[in-house]
């Protein structure tokens, strides 16, 4: 059985919130959903469909191709129908594979014990096969096998991602607490943005909020920048495939003529690293960075667009009192410069925001991490400019 034309149930997992922004995604690649979740999406297809999905996906973190379900009251049972599994005809020879899992069972205490069942069995298998012992590993550069078990329900898949599709490859220099590119692309694809008129980020750190909207504009997608997925370590692997879904990447790279998206931050270093990513990203032509304060960030007035920020949230009692100020600055901001803009403000401290003195019209949630946070939405009214946007 050839897995890569075979068709099985597929889940894309996402970070909590996601969702909702991943089924579109998945929607308009052209696949029907079956279900969605808070974690992600249900559909059915083959690993080919995974690599197309890999390539194209911003706000995933893993495609998992469904293998067997079984049921498994604790850690030996999931042993035996692991090694009953004809692994010789997944893994390559001679064969590296990396295991992980999502377990909630009464009957272990710690998932790492589930993994060493899994590792196990694999490789008994494969010895018992080949003759020889395959190499296993933490990195997630070979097949990646994990395996779903909670309570007694339990699933076996071939992760096709290998390390998370939520990291977008290009960011070289993080800098200081940055936002995930794939809860980045989320939060711009949660606005109103159109996709052409004026993506303004002020306190742009690294950058990342205002690469991702360049990426989104011109229609740049994830494998672009990766060269290496889990699904390339699977027997029946044809590169064909992937080079004919790398090639249609390139092709559908679009221009967006007078797009402006300008990024600036007080700290020069900020934006010499955020210039640094952009260029990896293929898309420092497209974006004006400047040193400054965030109220003086320049905001084209032609033409109504989207304010985004991520200031701090403050975790000390001093940083708080800064950031009220800052925060009560952020409202006047939009108030007196952003007017017939859609402002967005991401943050992970709802006391901080009441200082910002405007109500927000949407709060839309998300986590950063472990942090419960909101994208507040602002429609800063301006005459003609509100229908405009």
């Amino acid at each position: 059985m050839n897995l890569f034309t075979t068709p099985s149930s597929i889940i894309i997992t996402c970070h909590k919130r996601i969702a909702p922004y991943l089924e579109k995604e998945v929607l308009e690649l052209g696949f029907e959903i079956e279900e969605a979740f808070v974690t992600g999406v249900k559909l059915k297809g083959t690993i080919n469909d995974c690599i197309k999905l890999n390539l194209n996906l911003r706000c995933a973190s893993q495609v998992l191709y469904s293998l067997r379900t079984f049921r498994a009251v604790n850690a030996d049972d999931v042993y035996s129908y692991v090694k009953d599994y004809p692994w010789e005809n997944i893994l390559p020879h001679p064969g590296y594979f990396s295991v992980t899992s999502n377990v909630s069972n009464p009957t272990i205490n710690n998932s790492m014990f589930a993994n060493l069942r899994v590792k196990d069995a694999v490789v008994d298998r494969i010895r018992e096969k080949r003759g020889e012992r395959p190499s296993t590993g933490a990195e997630l550069t070979g097949t990646v096998i994990h395996l779903f078990w909670k309570n007694e329900d339990a699933e076996l898949f071939i992760d096709t991602s290998g390390d998370s599709l939520a990291r977008h490859g290009y960011r070289k220099i993080p800098g200081l607490a940055p936002m995930l590119e794939g809860l980045a692309a989320a939060t711009i694809l949660a606005s109103k943005w159109n996709r052409h008129s004026p993506f303004i980020n002020p306190m742009c750190g690294s950058g990342t909020l205002a690469i991702e909207a360049a990426l989104i504009a011109t229609n740049r997608r994830p494998g672009l920048f990766r060269t290496n997925y889990a699904f390339m370590h699977v027997q029946g692997y044809d590169d064909k495939v992937y080079l004919k879904e790398d090639a249609l990447l390139e092709e559908q790279i679009k221009d967006v003529p007078g797009l402006r998206i300008i990024a600036t931050d007080y700290s020069p270093k900020a934006i010499d690293n955020a210039k640094k990513n952009a260029i990896a990203a293929g898309v420092n032509k497209l974006i004006e960075f400047a040193v400054c304060d965030f109220a003086l960030t320049n905001v084209p007035q032609d033409e109504a667009g989207v304010m985004m920020v991520n200031p701090e949230y403050g975790e000390r009692l001093g940083e708080l009192k800064e950031l009220e100020a800052t925060y009560a600055r952020i409202g006047d901001f939009m108030k007196q410069k952003c007017r017939g803009y859609f402002g967005y403000v991401f943050t992970g401290n709802m006391d901080l925001a009441k200082k910002i003195g405007l109500k927000a019209n949407r709060r839309i949630e998300f986590y950063n991490s472990t942090i419960d946070c909101r994208l507040l939405e602002y429609e800063l009214y301006a005459g003609t400019r509100r229908s405009e946007s």
